[in-house]
C-alpha cells in the first residue's frame, strides 16, 4: 500500500473513531502572545477535568416527549459541554532541517517557562515534537525528537526549570491535529501537556 493511501486509511480509522477521543487542544499562532496563566490551568494535572460528553436523546412521538426540553439545559443546542484544553501547541520556528529554536520563537517559549513556574514544583510536563506528513516515519521522528529535546534544553538553559519535569518525545507525524490537513503548517507544532 502506498503511504499516502496509509496515511489516509488512517485518518478514516481515526474519523471512524469520532471526536468523542479526539483531545481538544489549545493551538497559538505564530504572532499570538501566550498567557501564563492559561498555560498553568491547562497544563494543571493537580485538578480533576471534566470528561466531554454528549448527550443523548431519544425519538419518541408522545406528548410527554414531545413536551421535553432538548437537551439537559434546555438550550436546544447539540448538547456538547465545552471542556477545557488536556494541551496547548506552540508553532515554534526552527531553522530549516535543524532543531535549532529561531529568536521569533522565544517569547512563546519565555511565556510558556513562566507558566510552568506557576506550577506545583512536583507538576511534570510532557513536550511533544511533531512535524506534517511530508518526508519519511523515520526522518521526521528523529526530527520531532530533537526538537523537542531543544525546547526542553531551551526550557532548562533560560530558565532554570528542573530536566526532571520535562519529558521529550519525538512524535513525527504520527499525532495529527484532528480535522486538518496533515501536510498543513500547523502540523509542525511543539505541543505540551501535564503529566
Amino acid at each position: 500500500m502506498s503511504r499516502r493511501l496509509l496515511l489516509l486509511a488512517h485518518l478514516a480509522l481515526a474519523l471512524a473513531a469520532g471526536t468523542a477521543m479526539a483531545e481538544e487542544v489549545r493551538l497559538y499562532r505564530s504572532s499570538e502572545a501566550v498567557d501564563p496563566q492559561e498555560v498553568a490551568a491547562i497544563l494543571d494535572q493537580s485538578s480533576p477535568r471534566p470528561v466531554k460528553m454528549r448527550s443523548l436523546r431519544l425519538l419518541d412521538d408522545s406528548p410527554q416527549a414531545k413536551a421535553a426540553p432538548s437537551d439537559a439545559a434546555g438550550g436546544g443546542g447539540s448538547g456538547a459541554q465545552p471542556v477545557a484544553p488536556a494541551s496547548l501547541a506552540l508553532p515554534v520556528q526552527f531553522a530549516f532541517d535543524s532543531a535549532d529554536i529561531l529568536p521569533a520563537a522565544r517569547a512563546q517559549l519565555d511565556a510558556l517557562a513562566a507558566g510552568i513556574r506557576l506550577l506545583p514544583a512536583k507538576q511534570a510536563v510532557r513536550i511533544e515534537g511533531h512535524t506534517d506528513a511530508a518526508g519519511s516515519d523515520r526522518y521526521n521522528e528523529l526530527l520531532s525528537q530533537r526538537r523537542a529535546d531543544s525546547v526542553k534544553q531551551y526550557l532548562v538553559t533560560e530558565h532554570g526549570i528542573d530536566a526532571q519535569r520535562l519529558n521529550a518525545v519525538g512524535l513525527g507525524e504520527h499525532s495529527p491535529l484532528a480535522g486538518r490537513d496533515p501536510y498543513a503548517a500547523e502540523q509542525r507544532r511543539v505541543q505540551f501537556r501535564g503529566e
